[in-house]
């Protein structure tokens, strides 16, 4: 369990970028369940294609898959940090993406009053594969 402001930052951080690295969906809802019994709640989205022209679906994404999952509650609030959040982190990635494909997954993660997201992705030109990886934080009224 996190004790202090900035370790529960970089606890929560650490939670979004393991969830989103994960490779299966095993993998995942394994790795869900260990940040769990830290007291973190966690969700991973999948997302693929051209990262540019589907950020708004992303963003969307990464909001009802918070909600159904209870990382945060339905709330404009809520909704904000997450939209907020995912979109940073998509724009640290955007400019390695730009015209090409992408394939990856968003991980969010959430414990008290942090909230953090990640994407991990690979952005593909023929073989030519380059990985990257970017994270935001809010931080959000406890529920």
């Amino acid at each position: 369990m996190v004790r202090n402001m900035n370790e529960t930052s970089k606890a929560i951080a650490k939670a979004a970028i393991e969830v989103a690295m994960t490779e299966s969906r095993q993998e995942e809802q394994k790795k869900i369940a260990e940040q769990k019994e830290n007291g973190i709640k966690a969700v991973a989205i999948d997302i693929g294609g051209n990262l540019l022209e589907s950020i708004p679906k992303v963003i969307e994404r990464s909001i009802v898959a918070s909600r159904r999952t209870d990382v945060i509650k339905e709330s404009h609030v809520y909704d904000g940090a997450v939209a907020g959040a995912a979109r940073e982190a998509i724009m640290q990635v955007a400019t390695k993406a730009t015209g090409l494909n992408v394939g990856g997954k968003i991980g969010v993660a959430r414990s008290g009053e942090h909230l953090s997201v990640c994407i991990f992705m690979s952005i593909g030109l023929l073989h030519l594969n380059e990985v990257a990886i970017g994270l935001a934080h809010r931080s959000i009224p406890e529920h």
